[in-house]
Formats: C-alpha cells, structure tokens, sequence
C-alpha cells in the first residue's frame, strides 16, 4: 500500500530501546493488516478460534503492543475514517487483486503447493468491522489511546507529531512523509524477520526516516515531493506511465512544479493534481482527541482473548505479567489474584 520513494529514502537505523519514553502515533490499518498477512499456518490460512474466527490481528496487536510497553514506548493507535472519494478506484482495485488472489491461493492449495498457498494468501488479507472494533476493545482493556481519523489515519498521525503531541508517527508506507509527518519509525517489531510477496523473508531491522533531512538531501520542498509521488501515482490518481522515483526526482527538480512538467514534451499530468495535492497538504485532521495512557485491566483483556476466542490463559497471563510489572494493574482484577 502507499507509494514506494524507497529509492530516494536513506533511513537511519534505529534500535527499539532508543524509543523508550516516547509517544508514538501508530498507523492502526497498517498495522493490523501486516498480522493479518503474516501470522498464518504454513498453508496460508490465517489464525482462528474455535468459531472459525480470525483471530491473527488480536494476536499480533496483544504481544507487539506489550512489547512495546514492556521497553517503554507510549503507543497511540490512529485508525482510518472515511477514505477520500479519489481513493474509490485504488481501493476497488485492491479488493480485485484480494480476489484474485484467493482463487489462486485456493488453486494452489489443491495442488498441495504450500509454498505458492502462502505467498498468496497474504494478498487475501481482509478487515472487517467487527475485527476492528475487536482491536479498539482490546486496546481500551490494555489501557492504550486510540483514536478514528476524519480521513486518512496517516494524516491524522502526521498532525499529531506536528503538534507535538507524539514525538513519533510508525508505519510502513512512506504516504505518511507526504502528509508530513516529520518524524517516521517504520519496522516497528521486535522480529528480524519479515515474509513478503513471493513468500520469501527479508531481513528487517526499525529505522527512523527525519522529513526535513531528507528533504534537504533531496533538495525538494514537501509540496515538491507530493509533486514527485503524484507522478508516480499515489493512492489517489494513477501516475504517469514510465516514470519511476528518479525520473520523478529529475523533472521535479528541473521544473519546480508539476504544472510545469508540461513543458518536457511526452509528459501527460495526472488528471485532478491540484485536488490530489492537496489532499496531501491539505488533509482532513481533528484536534479532538486526547491521549491518556491507563493501567491495563488484566480481567477485560482475558475476557476478550481467552473467554472469547480460546487464547491460552496461560500465554495471555505471561505476557501481562510483564506489563503489570511496570504498570500497577487495577486492583479488581491484579494479576496476583489469578
């Protein structure tokens, strides 16, 4: 998802613990979907409970988010509102390839090619409704903000870290520089290990990307590069064919402006550019929010995981353990009186 400036991006590497004390804003979809797409059985089917429910995003969020109390962090979740109507056609595209996808994961399951089974059903993942507001539940028994977007939930993050209001947004794609985020954590797992398309693993390690040096290495403005991803194509517009990342950097910094492109002759503009733009610049933000970070109740998190959907008591009371142990946990339901 996002577009990838991969190419342009130096990132400096970054060790988890150097995040202890910070408030980070963490792109909630972005998030949910990577559990969706890698915490899966060998054959790609997805983690479920009793009920054949998914339950891969619940398990993902519960150990990442302890994590990243257990050394420190203050996470706030920023989920997705309502998607800009120039986003229709990106997102009608995507449920085409989730589709497609599972025809072929289906195919493949058949055949009893698990390799081919599980590069594919990681481009079948899906979140609905209810496992989202499954996640908002589990995050308010954990005693972590979170909050819905007006629109874009990128935006929102990079507004907050504007404000100061977190010192951090985290998320994998690079749109939240767009939106300006000016600070942006991406890899943010305690894992080494990443499976991609393909089904292959990549070795990953975090990584903090600072907008204004790369800008500055970059020798663009934020409205230049907005400009620079409207060529490539953003999730709002399709871009112009045959131009790649340093072709768009090149005509970028030769003209200024993406209405002055025109002027390389074989250059057709994006139609709606203007409104494309500023969506990014302009975007959809509230300041209707607060963050106040709270002491987990152990009870409301086994209800949902173990009464629910069948967790181990056992796993469940290990990892809150841990995070009781920095963060006394409400009297009515301590750890110590299971």
């Amino acid at each position: 998802m996002g577009i990838d400036i991969s190419k342009l991006v130096e990132p400096a590497p970054l060790r988890l613990e150097d995040l202890s004390g910070r408030a980070l804003a963490i792109d909630a979809f972005n998030t949910l979907y990577q559990f969706i797409a890698t915490i899966r059985q060998p054959d790609g089917t997805p983690l479920r409970d009793r009920d054949g429910r998914v339950t891969s995003h619940l398990s993902g969020l519960f150990h990442r988010t302890a994590a990243l109390l257990d050394i420190g962090v203050r996470p706030a979740y920023v989920f997705d509102g309502e998607p800009p109507e120039l986003k229709e056609k990106t997102l009608k595209a995507r449920r085409a390839v989730k589709e497609a996808a599972e025809v072929e994961w289906k195919a493949a399951l058949e055949a009893g090619d698990l390799k081919r089974a599980l590069s594919k059903a990681a481009q079948t993942s899906r979140l609905d409704d209810a496992m989202v507001a499954e996640a908002k539940s589990l995050l308010d028994a954990m005693g972590i903000p979170w909050l819905v977007a007006p629109s874009e939930g990128e935006a929102q993050m990079a507004h907050m870290a504007i404000r100061g209001d977190v010192w951090a947004g985290a998320s994998q794609d690079y749109d939240a520089l767009l939106f300006g985020t000016p600070t942006l954590v991406r890899n943010l797992t305690l894992a080494r290990k990443r499976r991609v398309s393909g089904g292959r693993s990549v070795d990953v390690s975090p990584e903090l990307i600072d907008l204004d040096a790369m800008l500055s290495s970059l020798s663009l403005s934020r409205p230049q590069l907005v400009d620079l991803a409207i060529l490539m194509g953003t999730d709002f517009n399709e871009g112009v064919r045959g131009i790649g990342p340093k072709r768009a950097l090149k005509l970028i910094r030769k003209h200024g402006a993406i209405e002055n492109v025109l002027a390389d002759g074989g250059v057709s503009l994006p139609e709606d550019f203007g409104e494309v733009r500023r969506l990014f610049l302009e975007p959809q933000v509230t300041d209707g929010y607060a963050l106040t970070w709270r002491a987990p109740v152990p009870e409301d998190v086994r209800r949902l995981l173990c009464d629910s959907h069948g967790f181990s008591v056992d796993r469940v009371d290990a990892t809150l353990s841990k995070v009781c142990s920095m963060r006394a946990c409400t009297s009515q339901s301590s750890i110590d009186s299971w």
